[in-house]
């Protein structure tokens, strides 16, 4: 569901562009866990941020702020989303490090204009990690634009459609659409800053949709799809579709930092 990198890297510029107050930052990131605490990736990293090392207590998001504040360059706030996936590391820094966690938590925040970026995961119950890397070079961005993403989420969620039902791996499951509604009713109910665009949040919206839809057709009882050459079918099927949802959601992330840094 909706990334918790993805608030993350909104609220921050935000916060940077002066739109949003730090409280409204740290109120934001509530919905993701009950606490957050802040690491330096390495001895390095730590040593220019004064960060704490990973064997040590994290410190406050509010220290995250301030640190994005002291190395913010002057010609903006750019802070994006990046969500990579095997095959698919668009947008995605260096170091190796940063790539590596990055892909193993399936999100990042890249707080561009501060030459940051801070992969979340969770370490204890009730509490999110979030730890800093130094990003030397952010490549361009490299996502589509904001009505090129949901065009081909739209399109792809009719291929795929499209393809399970000539596989004949499309029937419905007992109980999908309940599966689906709860699914939906118990995501993370992510705030945004006054201001933001209509459009970002409506891709968002169908994106949530569409990703519930895909786990509930990524599961165990998959209707028609009983053997193992139907099963990898139906992941082939599905995989575009998962990008294409990644997509959106990085294409929405960016559209609205670009319309509230856009003084």
């Amino acid at each position: 569901m909706p990334c918790a990198s993805a608030s993350l890297a909104v609220w921050t510029a935000a916060w940077l562009a002066g739109s949003a107050a730090a409280d409204d930052v740290l109120d934001a990131l509530g919905p993701w866990s009950e606490a957050h605490d802040v690491v330096a990736a390495d001895a390095a990293t730590a040593a220019v941020t004064d960060l704490p090392t990973p064997d040590h207590a994290g410190a406050g998001l509010a220290t995250l702020l301030v640190l994005a504040r002291q190395r913010v360059s002057p010609i903006g706030s750019d802070a994006r989303l990046v969500m990579p996936a095997p095959g698919d590391v668009r947008g995605l820094p260096g170091p190796e490090a940063l790539r590596v966690a990055a892909m193993e938590a399936g999100e990042c925040a890249v707080l561009a204009g501060a030459g940051l970026a801070a992969v979340p995961a969770p370490v204890a119950d009730g509490v999110l990690r979030w730890t800093v890397h130094l990003v030397d070079e952010v490549p361009p961005a490299a996502h589509p634009s904001l009505s090129d993403a949901e065009h081909d989420l739209r399109g792809s969620v009719r291929d795929a459609a499209d393809t399970l039902a000539a596989m004949d791996v499309a029937r419905p499951k007992a109980g999908v659409r309940e599966e689906i509604a709860d699914r939906l009713r118990r995501r993370p109910h992510a705030n945004w800053p006054a201001g933001t665009p209509g459009r970002p949040l409506r891709v968002l919206q169908h994106a949530d949709e569409v990703e519930a839809i895909l786990v509930a057709a990524s599961g165990d009882d998959p209707g028609g799809a009983v053997t193992s050459s139907a099963t990898l079918a139906r992941t082939d099927a599905l995989r575009p579709l998962a990008t294409a949802v990644r997509a959106a959601r990085v294409a929405a992330v960016a559209e609205t930092v670009r319309a509230l840094t856009a003084a």
